[in-house]
């Protein structure tokens, strides 16, 4: 439908920011987190559970196909290119469910609709940024965040209850029938904001070079040797002797690949811009260089990198901590009730405040909100120590009280709503540092390697919580949590 004929309240922000977040959210909640559930329901062992950590990849990695989205076509027909993609395929794995070797088929889908969605994700942040201006992206960040909210508890409660209540065909077929409705609703009542560049047609042409083949044709060799290294019986003995290998999974060492390689573009960037400008047409190199091109380049990698690895290790740590102090009986009200409207509330208000006093006053105070909760939970480990103590691997548990089940409530709901302060800022920051011909690649390299910081998190944070317990670990977390806030000294905020 032609721009000009929809009803003016389609047109507002309120309605498309929340519709197509939520249709951003829902396909990670089905792939990251309701195939873990599904796969052990279907009586998938642990190990083979733990492999779904593979579907993380394409959110990592997303930054190295972000130029294709702002190139080729418009970040609305990708939008919808994607999102009818993603309804047939969840759609279809319902069908799956009762076939022999439906699970590994299922397993399959989901791992190609990673890449799907993680495009999917591309092309909504473009349109974002396409859409409003810097002022009014800060005014809709929290509903952006509300809206990924509410679609990851949808995936993660209605879908699951769904699955176990009923059966997981009815389940994947709700899914599948909610995206395809939500894409039936883009379609008809989507404004466009841009015009496309080049046709998508091209992009094909492009892609099918033999010398392209290649490329993929040895990376793809070079995945499957890494794949079959990580699960040969050789690699299962070195982690016998050194235990620090079994954290070192496959998208781990992609991770720690990917920051090697940030650190090593960095350094020899005037080398690699003067090979990728070889070709001035080059759409991809540009994108790339113009990203790095930019005022304390350094000093902004440094900062994307690191500004979240505080925050990342103390959320691997926070279940497996209220486990062991033995209130598990008690998460879902206090992450349901109680973390999650604290967190649509600190990005509402978060969104407010930027647009209202600027990201250059509200950063700091924002970020050290954000870490200030892993002092928090120091201090709640330490005050509940005997708790951790008798309630860690038993089988009955003690009774923390009721006032201390109330403090551990009040300390998670400030976590988060001080955790949705922090995401309102930093996804500001990376809007405002993406340049306006690149806007759909430039914020996904900047989310991409602000992921990145979550590598050595969680490779770290169990062996640290083993050695020191809780509360040196959320100690361990502030302290690491520094040097990215001290950064913010020297970063650009333009």
């Amino acid at each position: 439908m032609p721009d000009k004929q929809l009803p003016e309240i389609l047109k507002k922000p309120h309605i498309w920011c929340f519709s197509t977040y939520f249709a951003e959210g829902f396909p990670y909640s089905i792939i990251r987190s309701v195939s873990t559930l599904f796969f052990r329901d279907m009586g998938v062992s642990l190990e083979g559970v733990g492999l779904t950590t593979f579907f993380g990849l394409p959110w990592i990695l997303k930054f190295f196909w972000g130029p294709l989205v702002d190139e080729f076509a418009s970040k609305r027909r990708w939008l919808l290119a994607m999102q009818a993609a993603l309804a047939v395929m969840i759609g279809a794995t319902a069908f799956l469910v009762p076939l022999p070797g439906g699970v590994r088929l299922i397993a399959i889908v989901l791992f190609i609709g990673a890449f799907v969605a993680a495009t999917h994700d591309i092309a909504i942040d473009g349109y974002y940024l396409a859409a409003l201006d810097k002022q009014e992206q800060a005014k809709f960040l929290g509903y952006r965040v509300m809206a990924y909210r509410v679609a990851m508890l949808t995936g993660s409660g209605v879908i699951v209850t769904i699955g176990t209540a009923i059966g997981w065909l009815a389940a994947f077929l709700s899914a599948g029938l909610l995206l395809g409705l939500l894409t039936a609703y883009h379609y008809f009542f989507l404004p466009e904001c841009e015009t496309q560049r080049r046709p998508f047609g091209q992009m094909l042409r492009l892609i099918c070079k033999p010398r392209l083949f290649s490329y993929a044709l040895a990376l793809a060799a070079a995945v499957t040797a890494l794949v079959l290294f990580f699960n040969s019986a050789r690699y299962q003995s070195w982690q016998q002797t050194a235990p620090l290998l079994k954290e070192l999974n496959f998208p781990r060492s992609v991770g720690l690949g990917l920051l090697l390689a940030l650190v090593l573009m960095a350094v020899f960037r005037k080398k690699l811009a003067a090979v990728m400008t070889r070709d001035p047409d080059s759409f991809y190199g540009k994108a790339f260089l113009t990203f790095m091109d930019q005022e304390k380049i350094g000093v902004i990698l440094a900062f994307i990198v690191l500004v979240r690895s505080g925050e990342f290790m103390v959320s691997s740590m926070v279940s497996p901590f209220l486990v062991d102090l033995g209130v598990k009986h008690h998460y879902g009200w206090i992450s349901g009730g109680i973390g999650l409207p604290a967190s649509i509330a600190g990005a509402l208000l978060g969104g407010w405040m930027i647009s209202r006093f600027t990201l250059r006053k509200m950063i700091w105070p924002f970020l050290l909100a954000q870490n200030l909760t892993n002092v928090a939970y120091m201090l709640l480990a330490g005050g509940l120590a005997r708790y951790l103590a008798v309630n860690t691997g038993a089988v009955h548990l003690t009774s923390v009280g009721a006032g201390n089940l109330l403090l551990v409530a009040a300390v998670h709901g400030f976590d988060q709503f001080a955790s949705g302060l922090g995401t309102a800022v930093l996804i500001t920051y990376l809007m405002r540092i993406c340049k306006s011909e690149f806007k759909a690649a430039h914020f996904a390299i900047g989310s991409g390697l602000m992921s990145l910081g979550g590598i050595v998190a969680g490779i770290s944070s169990g062996f640290i919580a083993s050695w020191l317990g809780y509360g040196g670990m959320f100690a361990i977390s502030f302290l690491i949590a520094v040097p990215g806030m001290l950064l913010l000294f020297w970063v650009p905020k333009k």
